[in-house]
């Protein structure tokens, strides 16, 4: 009878097994056995790291600093089994790569420059501006599907791809007058926000009336143009906009909540003014020698995606205390503003009006217009009005207290409280030193020369992104240093018209551009036009300065957050999954949060009475910081700066990725063009060399030029 038990294994000897007589002897450069099953069984991964075997069973390869991937094709040996397995080295050859049809225009015009050759190489820029070949177009669909082990290059439907399979017209493209036109309005359209939106929260803060914004905003719209055109024919010659950057508004909000300004009597807002203009003079002149000195060649070295992203970031993060809380003052207009523009971007982004995604592209406008009718039929209907209430009686002769309850509401949600638009002329020219003279203090100016060095790291990763989409290669480090000097010239420009910032490349111009598909430089000449013409008409102006309050903030919780978002996109350019780069970003959003928080402290109790709004209260921190020595000169330049929060973001983050550790493609170091190799390339030259043969006459100044 058959036993019920299982019969006993034999114990497992020793690992790996001796071998048995007869059994070949191992040679030495024999491969050791599968050690997962994986490689036992032969599954191909595509989301795991184990091997980057493709499905046609080449290993590829990817060369992360010429950009050029690289295949092992197997080589069968005699029993069959591919020789790539059995050899510790691949035979490597070089990948044709056909040229898909959607680049031929493009290729045309490079033939034209007489860079035909070069051109498959470098018909699509690499992620950060290395030189890589576009995959086969079957591959193409495929790449969507699998993760393959490269440098990460944002694919998704907002554009940041390949320039030539992407956009629509590039740099040095003219399509036409009439294309150009309403290509150009449609990219200045879609940006409105950033150059508006400014005056309209600075211009109250000092104190200013209506009056007073209307003529701002005309004024931010002159120089804004002005500063464009200047930019695109002698500056880095890239399509985009300058305007009044996010990045000036937490200095000029500290400078206007001084306490030195408290009690003042008079025309406070002309007085504030001339204070700014004298910061903005001075600090764009640092900017501008930092440019044209070569300083900024030397300075590049330090600036890289891991800087960028946490300084750009750091700008939109730190209005938080204005946003929602001043949308909170009406609810039911905010609130619905916040959620069209949101709508429009994200849920209604893919539908397409003519070949244009009319809802992303305008969302911020179109969110305007919807909330502004349907607060002025609010307003029409009466439902912000009540019976014996009056918005020009001052609160303290209020005696209802029914209508001390509804009167803020009033103030907030009704449209017709301003009279900007009434009160504008149809004409007004601005003109320089209109407030008057300018007052210069150290102290203000050198709190500005600061902020003029993240305004420069802000618009290197401007550039260097923006290049990658419409140009033929990123510019040289000449041509960078070229830009920041000519920016702080026209900063200059803004600080003798008065327009509250400096006046700089717009981090949002790169959004723009990829989302509108237009890189045409073109374009923003002649919306540049348009927009110094619109300048001289009073009632835009006036219009503009009637937006109210609540539709205000609500943009700007859209906007500040849009420029959080897109500092962080930088990283796409580096190795965003590296733990040295998660620590290091880290770090900074963590402490540039927190150490302002810790010298805002101080300026929160002395004033806890003040009549200083409560979301401008962090502003006043300069005469009550931690840091007290006997000048107080030098206590308001510590106390203001370190209350920054992009200022500790950038510290942290420029001193941490220069002196960690770090691969250059770990780090995601900007590669910007050789000097003497865009000299030889006619289409190179031909996107960043000056116009009118004005580089000719300063050829002999290396360092800010081809």
């Amino acid at each position: 009878m058959a036993s019920s038990d299982p019969p006993k294994r034999p114990r497992p000897g020793p690992w790996p097994p001796a071998p048995t007589a007869g059994a070949p002897a191992p040679t030495a450069g024999a491969p050791a056995p599968p050690s997962s099953w994986a490689k036992k069984t032969g599954f191909k991964p595509k989301l795991s790291g184990e091997t980057n075997a493709s499905d046609s069973g080449q290993i590829v390869q990817v060369d992360l600093e010429a950009g050029r991937p690289r295949v092992s094709v197997p080589v069968p040996a005699a029993n069959g089994e591919p020789e790539s397995v059995k050899a510790p080295v691949p035979v490597l050859v070089p990948v044709p790569v056909p040229v898909p049809e959607r680049d031929q225009a493009a290729r045309k015009r490079r033939e034209a420059d007489g860079t035909a050759a070069a051109a498959p190489a470098r018909s699509n820029g690499g992620a950060n501006g290395q030189v890589r070949a576009d995959p086969p177009a079957a591959a193409a669909k495929a790449r969507e599907e699998e993760a393959v082990d490269v440098l990460p290059v944002a694919a998704d439907d907002d554009g940041f791809v390949s320039r030539n399979s992407h956009m629509k017209y590039e740099l040095r493209d003219t399509p036409g007058l009439v294309p150009i036109g309403l290509y150009g309005l449609q990219h200045y359209v879609s940006i409105l926000g950033s150059l508006i939106l400014i005056p309209l929260v600075i211009v109250p803060a000092m104190g200013g009336t209506h009056e007073d914004t209307s003529m701002v905003v005309s004024t931010v719209l002159f120089v804004a143009g002005v500063t464009t055109l200047l930019h695109s024919f002698f500056g880095s010659r890239l399509p985009l906009i300058q305007g009044p950057s996010f990045v000036y508004l937490a200095p000029a909000l500290a400078i206007i909540n001084s306490p030195e300004f408290q009690g003042l009597t008079g025309n406070n807002f002309k007085h504030i003014m001339k204070e700014l203009q004298g910061a903005i003079i001075i600090s764009s002149a640092f900017q501008a020698i930092l440019g044209y000195s070569g300083l900024m060649s030397l300075f590049l070295r330090l600036v890289n995606p891991v800087v960028v992203s946490p300084t750009i970031a750091a700008v939109g993060l730190s209005f938080y205390s204005y946003g929602f809380p001043q949308v909170g003052t009406c609810l039911e207009i905010g609130a619905v503003q916040i959620l069209l523009v949101v709508v429009f971007s994200l849920y209604l982004r893919k539908i397409s009006v003519f070949g244009h995604r009319i809802f992303l592209i305008y969302a911020v406008p179109l969110g305007l217009a919807i909330t502004w009718a349907i607060a002025f039929l609010l307003t029409e209907a009466g439902v912000y009005s009540h019976k014996g209430c009056d918005l020009n009686v001052p609160a303290s002769n209020i005696i209802s207290e029914s209508c001390r309850k509804h009167i803020p509401r009033m103030r907030h949600c009704r449209v017709d409280t301003s009279h900007a638009l009434l009160s504008s002329p149809w004409f007004r020219f601005p003109y320089p030193l209109q407030w008057g003279t300018p007052i210069f203090q150290w102290k203000m100016a050198l709190v500005m020369c600061v902020v003029s060095i993240i305004a420069s790291v802000d618009s290197v990763g401007s550039y260097h992104a923006s290049s990658l989409l419409v140009a033929s290669r990123p510019p040289t480090p000449g041509v960078v240093s070229r830009g920041i000097g000519l920016e702080g010239l026209t900063s200059i420009l803004a600080g003798l018209w008065g327009i509250g910032t400096g006046c700089t490349t717009l981090t949002e111009n790169v959004h723009t551009i990829a989302v509108t598909k237009m890189g045409s430089r073109r374009a923003i000449e002649l919306g540049a036009c348009v927009l110094i013409l619109l300048s001289l008409v009073g009632k835009v102006g006036g219009f503009i300065a009637s937006i109210p309050d609540v539709m205000v903030a609500a943009l700007l919780c859209f906007m500040w957050a849009m420029l959080a978002a897109l500092g962080l996109s930088n990283l796409r350019y580096s190795e965003a999954g590296s733990s040295r780069n998660i620590i290091i970003v880290g770090l900074s959003l963590f402490f540039s949060l927190s150490i302002p928080a810790y010298f805002q402290q101080y300026g929160l109790i002395p004033n806890a009475n003040s009549s200083v709004p409560s979301y401008f209260q962090p502003y006043i921190v300069a005469s009550h910081g931690p840091f007290r020595s006997k000048n107080a000169g030098v206590n308001y330049v510590m106390n203001t700066v370190l209350s920054f929060h992009m200022v500790i973001a950038f510290l942290i983050a420029v001193i941490l990725d220069n002196t960690v550790p770090g691969s250059r493609q770990e780090r995601g170091v900007y590669i910007w063009s050789d000097r003497e190799t865009a000299r030889r390339e006619p289409a190179v030259a031909k996107d960043y060399e000056l116009p009118f043969r004005v580089g000719r006459l300063f050829r002999w100044v290396k360092w800010v030029g081809l």
